[in-house]
C-alpha cells in the first residue's frame, strides 16, 4: 500500500500551469450544465433510470455480471468477489458508474462541455466509492478486527491531527524522518549572493578539474529549490559536480503579501543578476541554464529577454517537463478553465496579494481525488497507517506562496500563447520572441506526465531559433521523470535515432526513436560537457572577493517561515 501511495502521489506533484486560474465558478458551471441537460429531456432521463433499475434488479437477484476492472486497486480484496454482500455493494457502485457514463454519452453537449461534464462526474463518482468508508471497505474491517480496534483509534488520531495541524487536508507524507540540511539537501556549498527575492547557491566541486562554462539552475516558483539536491541518490547537483560541472542554483524566497507585486519582469531580472554573478565568480563569458516546470517558462522568458538585448551571456538551455505551447485539452482539468474564470482568479489573487501554497495544493489534490485524497483517507484513517515517509512527497508538501502579479503573468502566457508568437506579446520589458534564441537546446518530457504531458513539452522544440535541439523522453511522470538517477533497473528513455532537425510533431518524432535502458542523466551530462568548454583547475574556494560565502547550502530561504 505504501509503495502504491508513493508512486501515485509522486506523479501528481503540485505544479504551476493554467490550473492556477481554475475557480469554483468554473466547477459550479460544469455542474450546472449537467443539471440543465438532465432537465431538458425527461424521456431520456426516464430511459436511463429504467436501465439502471434493471441493473439493480439483477444485482438483487444475484444475476448481475458487473465486475470491477482487474486493475482497479480499490477492489483487489478477495471479499469483493466471494462475499455476496460486498459483491453486491461493489456492483451497485459500478451500476451507478456505468449509468452515468452512458447518460453522459447521450447529452447534447459540444466537445468541451462534454469533457467538463465527464471530468466533474468522475470526481463525484470517485467520492461515493464504497471503499472510502469503513462499512464498505473489507480490508479496513479486517484490519480493525485483527488489531482489536487499535487501527480505528489510530485512524481517528490521524484525522484529528490533520484537522488541527494540516488545515483539514489528509496528510500525504510523514515529514518526521526528514530534516533539511541533515538527510535532505546535503550537498556542500554556500550562498554567495542574497537579494530580497533570491539566494544564489554555489556548490563545491568534487573533481580536481571542472569545465569552464558553469551551470545555473532556475527552479519553479512553487515548492523549494532542494528538489535538485533531494538525497544522495537523487541529487542532480551531485551528478553535476561529480561530472565536473560548476554548479549554481537559485533559491527563491517564499513571498508574503508584501511581495505580491513580484512579477515575471522581477523574476527575469533576478535570474539575470544571478547569471552575471555566476559569470563573475567563474570568469566565464557564458552561463549554461537549466530549469523545470514553471522555472522553465521563466528561463524561456529570460532567454527571450537576453536575445532581445543582444546579450551573449546565455550558453545552452535545458528545459525539463515544461510546456511553452499549451492547449486546453492537454490536461484532464483543462476543459474546466474558462475566460471568465481566469479573470476572476486574477481579481481574487490581486486582492489577496498572494496565492497561498497550501490553497494551491488543496485545490490541485481535489482535481485528482483518487490519487491524492481517497487513497490517503483509506490508508491514514480507515487502516490507521501513517502516510509514507517519501522524500519527493516531503518536498512537494513544502509548498511556497505564489505572488499575485506572477500568477497573472503565467495566466497571460497561457491565454495569449505568448511563446508561440514572434514579438506580438510584451512582458518582462520586451516583446517575447523565442525565434531569436539560438542556444543549443535540451528538452525533457515524461512518458506518463499528466501535468505537463510529454507531447505538449515536445511542441517547445519548434519554437526556438536554435539549430541544435535534442529531445529526450524519460519514463514516469513529472518530477519522477526528472529524478531518474542511475541505478534504477526499470529506468529507460527515448531519443531520436538519427541526428538532425527534429520533426514537427511528437508522433513523427516517436516513430524515429530508439529505447535506451538506464537513466537519461549520463546522456545529459555528455551533452552538457560537450558544450561547457575546456577543463580548468577546480576553484579552491567558493564565491569570489565580490561574492563572498554567506551561509552554507541550501541557504536560509528554504527554511524561512512566512
Amino acid at each position: 500500500m505504501t509503495t502504491q501511495l508513493e508512486d501515485e502521489a509522486a506523479q501528481s506533484t503540485t505544479a504551476l500551469g493554467p490550473l492556477i486560474g481554475l475557480t469554483r465558478e468554473d466547477i459550479i458551471g460544469a455542474v450546472a450544465v449537467l443539471l440543465r441537460e438532465t432537465a431538458s429531456d425527461p424521456r431520456r432521463l426516464m430511459r436511463h433510470s429504467q436501465e439502471m433499475g434493471m441493473d439493480m434488479v439483477k444485482i438483487l437477484t444475484g444475476k448481475s455480471e458487473l465486475a470491477p476492472h482487474p486493475k482497479d486497486k480499490r477492489f483487489m480484496d478477495p471479499a469483493w468477489r466471494f462475499n455476496p454482500f460486498m459483491r453486491a455493494g461493489a456492483q451497485y457502485y459500478l451500476a451507478v458508474q456505468k449509468g452515468m457514463a452512458n447518460w453522459l454519452e447521450e447529452l447534447e453537449l459540444d466537445a468541451l462541455e462534454k469533457d467538463r461534464a465527464r471530468f466533474i462526474s468522475n470526481i463525484i463518482i470517485d467520492s461515493i466509492a464504497p471503499t472510502n468508508t469503513l462499512i464498505g471497505n473489507p480490508t479496513a474491517q479486517k484490519r480493525m478486527i485483527d488489531s482489536g480496534g487499535l487501527s480505528l483509534i489510530k485512524g481517528l488520531k490521524n484525522a484529528y491531527t490533520d484537522l488541527t495541524q494540516n488545515k483539514g487536508m489528509v496528510s500525504q507524507v510523514d515529514k518526521r524522518p526528514f530534516t533539511i540540511g541533515e538527510n535532505i539537501a546535503t550537498s556542500k556549498g554556500s550562498v554567495v549572493l542574497r537579494t530580497e527575492m533570491m539566494e544564489l547557491v554555489h556548490y563545491a566541486p568534487t573533481t580536481s578539474e571542472v569545465y569552464e562554462t558553469p551551470q545555473l539552475t532556475i527552479p519553479p516558483q512553487i515548492n523549494k529549490m532542494y528538489i535538485n539536491d533531494l538525497t544522495l541518490d537523487k541529487s542532480i547537483v551531485k551528478m553535476q559536480v561529480d561530472n565536473g560541472i560548476q554548479t549554481f542554483v537559485i533559491s527563491w524566497r517564499n513571498p508574503s503579501k508584501e511581495q505580491g507585486h513580484w512579477d515575471m519582469a522581477d523574476y527575469v531580472a533576478a535570474c539575470r543578476e544571478a547569471m552575471e554573478a555566476v559569470a563573475g565568480i567563474t570568469g566565464s563569458k557564458k552561463v549554461n541554464v537549466s530549469a523545470g516546470c514553471s522555472g522553465g517558462q521563466t528561463a524561456a522568458m529570460l532567454a527571450s529577454k537576453l536575445a532581445s538585448d543582444k546579450s551573449d551571456l546565455l550558453g545552452t538551455l535545458t528545459l525539463m517537463v515544461c510546456v511553452l505551447h499549451p492547449k486546453q485539452n492537454d490536461i484532464e482539468a483543462g476543459s474546466l478553465i474558462s475566460e471568465n474564470g481566469l479573470a476572476l482568479a486574477r481579481k481574487r489573487a490581486a486582492k489577496q496579494g498572494i496565492i497561498e501554497g497550501d490553497s494551491l495544493a488543496r485545490g490541485f489534490a481535489w482535481l485528482r481525488p483518487n490519487d491524492l485524497i481517497w487513497n490517503y483517507v483509506i490508508n491514514n484513517y480507515l487502516l490507521g497507517e501513517d502516510p509514507p515517509a517519501f522524500d519527493v512527497l516531503f518536498w512537494n508538501a513544502d509548498a511556497t506562496n505564489l505572488s499575485a502579479s506572477l500568477m497573472g503573468d503565467f495566466l497571460t502566457l497561457f491565454e495569449t500563447l505568448a511563446f508561440t508568437k514572434q514579438g506580438e506579446v510584451e512582458m518582462a520589458d520586451h516583446h517575447i520572441d523565442l525565434s531569436k534564441v539560438t542556444s543549443d537546446l535540451f528538452i525533457l518530457g515524461g512518458v506518463t506526465d499528466h501535468i505537463t504531458p510529454w507531447k505538449a513539452t515536445y511542441r517547445s522544440t519548434q519554437l526556438f531559433g536554435s539549430k541544435d535541439v535534442t529531445y529526450v523522453l524519460s519514463q514516469s511522470g513529472h518530477m519522477q521523470a526528472i529524478l531518474n538517477p542511475p541505478g534504477n533497473p526499470k529506468a529507460k528513455y527515448f531519443v531520436q535515432k538519427k541526428k538532425g532537425k527534429l520533426p514537427e510533431t511528437a508522433e513523427t518524432w516517436l516513430e524515429g526513436t530508439e529505447e535506451v535502458a538506464g537513466s537519461w542523466w549520463p546522456f545529459w551530462m555528455e551533452w552538457l560537457q560537450a558544450r561547457a568548454g575546456k577543463k580548468v583547475a577546480a576553484p579552491s574556494k567558493l564565491g569570489s572577493s565580490k561574492h563572498k560565502p554567506l551561509d552554507p547550502a541550501p541557504g536560509l530561504y528554504v527554511v524561512e517561515e512566512v
